[in-house]
């Protein structure tokens, strides 16, 4: 059996039954990401970046006047620092950075748009710890990925400088859901649904979803870092990133699509079982240590 379709029987096994609380998915993925092994010498620190808690984390060559801010996906409402640390630490080390793994506040607890504000504190606190802008690459992934150019939006209408790029893996930027391939890719994809991204949209914005700051496929994205975008062939987001690059180059903005055949949303996530995840990361890491100041 291949490495793609040995991962897709485990997503049949853990999405073929009932729907789980989205308490008890929260615990799951926490786990499902603990389970992944962290790069050898990699340090973790609990922290905060603008009353944020976060976690900084430092692999071996890592330049300590760098900083990856990464926001993590899942819908807004699971997810967390914890479930992501292994593909944080992963990119940082791809990227020679220092790793800032935010944990920012989610849905229902907190709605929209406190990610968004969440994000750019931790962003302001690392421009006054020193840091200069050009040395900073915002990421995330899924709602992660809408979240990263939800903050690139956020920090043009603060006035402050734009980070030295900007990495969307499987991007979620509509939350409207308006793209072809929530229909067409639907019997594909194993991991998100239209039905279940309603819902968390629901929970996380609830009719304010073509809010720019909820849906940045509907902002304007003119001034905008240098933007990398992965997607997987195979998940119905892939229409968003489409879209996403396409309108980002109209606004002028420097952006590179990778369209991985066959992959799932967000593969980088299974960096023991697939070939593929590492792959990604170092393409990622090779464009992070291109764009830094």
């Amino acid at each position: 059996m291949s490495e793609i379709e040995a991962v897709r029987e485990m997503l049949r096994a853990m999405t073929g039954g009932p729907a789980l609380p989205d308490d008890q998915m929260r615990v799951m993925y926490e786990q499902w990401g603990l389970s992944h092994p962290l790069p050898a010498g990699a340090e973790v620190t609990n922290i905060t970046l603008g009353g944020v808690p976060a976690e900084k984390i430092v692999t071996p060559g890592a330049a300590a006047d760098t900083a990856l801010l990464y926001v993590h996906g899942g819908g807004y409402v699971i997810g967390s620092a914890a479930s992501h640390r292994h593909l944080v630490a992963a990119l940082a080390q791809a990227g020679w950075m220092v790793g800032y793994n935010l944990d920012y506040r989610r849905a229902p607890e907190a709605r929209f748009p406190a990610a968004v504000d969440d994000a750019l504190a931790a962003y302001r606190a690392l421009l006054d710890s020193g840091i200069a802008a050009g040395r900073i690459i915002i990421a995330g992934d899924s709602a992660g990925g809408g979240l990263t150019v939800a903050t690139a939006l956020a920090i043009k209408a603060a006035g402050l400088p734009q980070p030295a790029g900007l990495f969307a893996i499987s991007p979620w930027v509509d939350l409207t859901q308006s793209g072809d391939s929530y229909t067409e890719m639907a019997d594909v994809d194993l991991i998100c649904s239209k039905p279940e991204l309603d819902r968390l949209a629901g929970l996380y914005c609830g009719d304010d979803r073509a809010n720019p700051l909820a849906s940045p496929l509907k902002g304007d994205l003119s001034g905008l870092a240098p933007l990398l975008i992965h997607v997987g062939s195979d998940e119905i987001l892939l229409s968003d990133a489409l879209r996403l690059s396409e309108r980002a180059g109209l606004a002028r903005v420097p952006v590179r699509l990778m369209i991985a055949p066959q992959m799932p949303h967000v593969w980088h996530f299974f960096t023991t079982e697939l070939t593929a995840a590492q792959t990604a990361i170092s393409h990622a890491g090779a464009w992070m240590r291109e764009h830094l100041g």
